[in-house]
């Protein structure tokens, strides 16, 4: 089973949504989500990588931030 991955290109404010199978290595880009086509994804996402480079990291916040970024991305991806 694939795993999402999410990162913010805060120049031209898109989510990039990217996928690697679990034990897997490699990272597979899926595609550029701009802000304007889903502003819950994008702001989760942001708040998601704050997160992540909080001084204090906690992983069960991370964990739980992550997850409503990967039913939003396949809520969206069911819309398109």
């Amino acid at each position: 089973m694939s795993s999402y991955l999410f990162a913010i290109d805060e120049k031209t404010e898109e989510v990039i949504v990217s996928a690697s199978a679990k034990g897997s290595k490699k990272i597979d880009f899926i595609e550029r989500v701009a802000r304007i086509q889903n502003e819950e994804l994008y702001q989760s996402v942001v708040t998601l990588t704050k997160l992540a480079g909080a001084v204090e990291f906690d992983l069960k916040e991370f964990k739980a931030m992550d997850k409503a970024c990967q039913g939003l991305y396949a809520g969206y991806k069911r819309g398109k």
